[in-house]
């Protein structure tokens, strides 16, 4: 695969009657899904000061379901940035799809809703469900990619409501996948190799 420049940007271009903007050069077309400020990304959550100051905001560019590079954001620990963007540089490369990429903020801190979007997000401020315990997501320790193809499923429930899980589809994760070997070597753990429950959207790291 050719190298592409990113950095050769000459025009900026808003859809009309769209939120999306768009990159072009003379050989290259970017779909922006997310151009937010840090301050921005991390607005409207109660999260204590120290937890922010150790978030960074990333850059990232993917192929979608429409074929095409998007770029979007994540909000993630600054100890595992180098690794999301060597990671998301392998799923370019591979042109796995990824539904879309952005701070969870557009849905108002609603991990739910982030889901059933199928939208790809890594640091929200919330607890495991019924208990005082943060999630690895709580301190940007952990990404869910693309949510509604690949749920969390626990005692025949599965989240969120109307996913399925088709290890057939586009852009669904499996052990086999070139991303669980990317992630894995880098350190990270995987939900679908949970006992207790699968988690087939779910990578976390322990951060020291």
């Amino acid at each position: 695969m050719s190298t592409i420049d990113y950095q050769n940007t000459t025009s900026i271009v808003k859809l009309t009657g769209s939120e999306k903007k768009i990159f072009r050069t003379d050989s290259l077309e970017v779909i922006i899904d997310s151009d937010l400020t840090f301050e921005q990304s991390v607005s409207g959550i109660n999260a204590p000061a120290e937890i922010i100051r150790n978030l960074e905001l990333v850059e990232v560019k993917y192929y979608s379901f429409d074929k095409k590079i998007h770029q979007g954001q994540l909000v993630i620990n600054k100890s595992l940035s180098k690794d999301i963007r060597e990671i998301f540089e392998q799923i370019l490369k591979n042109k796995f799809p990824v539904e879309k990429v952005i701070p969870i903020i557009k849905y108002n801190w609603s991990d739910e809703e982030s889901m059933r979007d199928n939208n790809t997000s890594a640091f929200n401020y919330r607890f495991i469900r019924g208990t005082k315990i943060l999630t690895a997501h709580g301190n940007g320790s952990a990404i869910d990619i693309n949510p509604f193809l690949n749920p969390h499923i626990k005692k025949g429930k599965t989240i969120p409501e109307g996913a399925e899980y088709n290890p057939q589809k586009e852009g669904t994760i499996t052990a086999e996948s070139f991303l669980v070997k990317e992630f894995r070597k880098r350190g990270w753990q995987w939900g679908g190799n949970w006992r207790s429950s699968k988690d087939y959207q779910h990578f976390q790291k322990k951060i020291r």
